[in-house]
Parts: structure tokens; C-alpha cells; sequence
């Protein structure tokens, strides 16, 4: 079974400062994967190339059986891929619900609706009416899922979901990502709590100055801790 992400020997780099040296990477259609490594190491370079904000230097990125390498940001989206990026970016002058109606999609099946939004975040639905700028930060974070979910994408990325966040909205965002876990949604994580990605994650790379030193699943890495000391800065 061909993989809906593949990426193949990708390389990029802002102006003459390469920050990515072949990165290699599959997906499989209902899995989960996570980008780990200290800050700095190049995740955030790999997911902007993911989404077509980046153009590889070389290499290949395959996305449901399509090479769209060299692709615009806008044509990769419609193809099925959505980004909850850092630092949630939500619009100040739009509603709660002007955001989710205004970016609602059935291009690929109609599984996530506001309405459905509104059932797995409820303080949402209170705040339906509420501009994006009178929103706390861990009800941006809810809206900036929610906005990427009802685009109904085909691999839903998620860089630092939950940066910045108090613990108990922190808990909120595992338990939704849980939910879309379960409900076959394919994901790919960036995020710092090792622990929790790996109970859900199946696979894991960790990069270390734009390059993969280790790929493995949840069960390897518990059983690696020369890698957690050595990339992740965990004792």
C-alpha cells in the first residue's frame, strides 16, 4: 500500500543557509508521527515544506499519489492537507463562527462540521459570537484545530499544540487528539511532551541539526534512553 506522505531526500534551506539534509519520511492513511528534537533542529523548516511554504532545495514530497514537489501552498491544502500552525494565528476580526464557516469544506467527505467542532470543543460553542482577538489563548488553540478540521483533511499537522497552554487546556488538546486518534484521522506531531506523543503516536523521528538520527516506534524509543539524553535533553 503506497503511503499518503513520502517524503524522499529533502533538502532546504533559506537563501545560502541549509537547514535540511535528506530527510527521508512515510505515513501511512490513519496513522500517527512525530517530528521530535530540541528547538532549532529543523522540524519547523520540514513542516513548512510539508505545506508548500517552503520549495525544497532537492528531494521529492509525494502527497495523495500526487509529487507536489514545487507545489503552492493553497494547491496542497485543497489536495487534503491542513496545518494547525504555532502561534494558532487565528483572524482578531473574525467570529468564532464566521472562522469555521468560512473555511468549512466537504472536498474530501463531510465528517467535521461546525457543528461537530462545537461538540468536541463546547467552550467553542459558547463562544461562538466571540472575535478571534477576545479569545484566551487555549480557546485560539481549540479554534485553530477546529478551523483545520472541518477542511476535512486528508493528514491533519499540528506544530506545538500545545505551547503556552495551562495544564488543564493542555489536557483538553490531548484528549481531542485522542478522539481524532480514534476516529482514523492521519497526524503529524511536533510537540515537547515526549510521554504523551508516544502513547500516540506509532512512529518517531528525531531530528538533530536538519537531518533524522533516529526513527523508530513508541516501544523503541521507551527502550532508548541514550536518545532521549542525547536529543530531546531528558534526563
Amino acid at each position: 500500500m503506497s503511503a499518503l506522505l513520502e517524503v524522499q531526500g529533502l533538502e532546504a534551506a533559506y537563501g545560502s543557509s541549509q537547514v535540511l539534509f535528506g530527510i527521508d519520511l512515510q505515513l501511512q492513511a490513519g496513522g500517527a508521527a512525530t517530528l521530535l528534537g530540541r528547538n532549532g533542529m529543523g522540524k519547523s523548516t520540514l513542516l513548512r515544506s510539508l505545506c508548500g511554504w517552503l520549495a525544497p532545495a532537492q528531494g521529492r514530497i509525494r502527497f495523495a499519489g500526487q509529487d507536489v514537489t514545487g507545489w503552492s501552498a493553497d494547491r496542497i491544502a485543497r489536495l487534503g492537507l491542513a496545518i494547525v500552525p504555532e502561534g494558532r494565528q487565528c483572524f482578531p476580526n473574525l467570529s468564532v463562527h464566521e472562522h469555521l464557516v468560512a473555511f468549512a469544506s466537504t472536498r474530501h467527505g463531510n465528517v467535521w462540521t461546525p457543528q461537530q467542532v462545537y461538540a468536541l470543543f463546547p467552550r467553542l460553542a459558547e463562544r461562538k459570537q466571540h472575535l478571534g482577538g477576545q479569545l484566551s489563548g487555549g480557546e485560539q488553540q481549540m479554534l485553530a484545530i477546529g478551523r483545520a478540521l472541518v477542511t476535512n483533511p486528508k493528514l491533519l499537522i499540528l506544530d506545538e499544540a500545545t505551547e503556552g497552554l495551562a495544564p488543564l487546556v493542555r489536557e483538553e488538546i490531548w484528549a481531542c487528539l485522542r478522539t481524532l486518534r480514534e476516529a482514523g484521522q492521519t497526524l503529524l506531531v511536533v510537540d515537547k511532551y515526549v510521554h504523551r506523543l508516544m502513547a500516540l503516536a506509532d512512529q518517531h523521528q528525531v531530528l538533530e541539526r536538519g537531518r533524522v538520527v533516529w526513527a523508530g516506534n513508541s516501544a523503541q524509543l521507551e527502550a532508548a534512553p541514550e536518545v532521549w539524553t542525547r536529543y530531546l535533553g531528558v534526563g
